[in-house]
């Protein structure tokens, strides 16, 4: 079995642990070649995902920013550097700045989940009238609760 071919297991329950530790003890041990093996937290969820750009939409569509209309991705930048304290760098030509920062498609679900109420409330603060594709994703995680986004 080629190492693309391994499965990734999803911990949600006892069998699936068990399953996972199986297949741990039957992989091959190579000094040379070792296999990694990794445990993390899942990434956003494809349902955040949509929300997230149907939030930013809206706020891309709504808000002038010291006089200045800003694309989706760059309300991704403005809101991520609020809640994640990114950093600027010059750039090489050094005429200008590069916002270094964390990706939003390697974020876990609860870096997302942190990220979508901070641009909701940005949102609101700014009057924003949220759209029915944000409005519905407000009402799901209303009735889901905030462990489910």
């Amino acid at each position: 079995m080629s190492v693309s071919e391994y499965p990734k297991h999803f911990l949600r329950s006892p069998e699936i642990r068990t399953r996972a530790c199986q297949l741990v003890a039957s992989l091959p041990v190579d000094q040379d070649k070792p296999l990694v093996i990794e445990i993390k937290e899942m990434t956003r969820s494809l349902a955040q995902n949509a929300l997230f750009w149907a939030v930013m939409t809206d706020i891309a569509e709504q808000v002038d920013w010291h006089g200045r209309k800003l694309s989706k991705e760059d309300w991704k930048h403005v809101l991520s550097a609020a809640l994640y304290q990114q950093d600027v760098v010059p750039n090489i030509d050094g005429n200008g700045f590069v916002v270094l920062g964390k990706s939003t498609s390697k974020m876990t679900v609860r870096e997302m989940r942190d990220l979508i109420e901070l641009a909701q409330s940005f949102g609101a603060q700014q009057g924003v009238r949220f759209g029915d594709e944000s409005r519905r994703g407000f009402d799901w995680v209303t009735a889901y609760g905030r462990a489910a986004a």
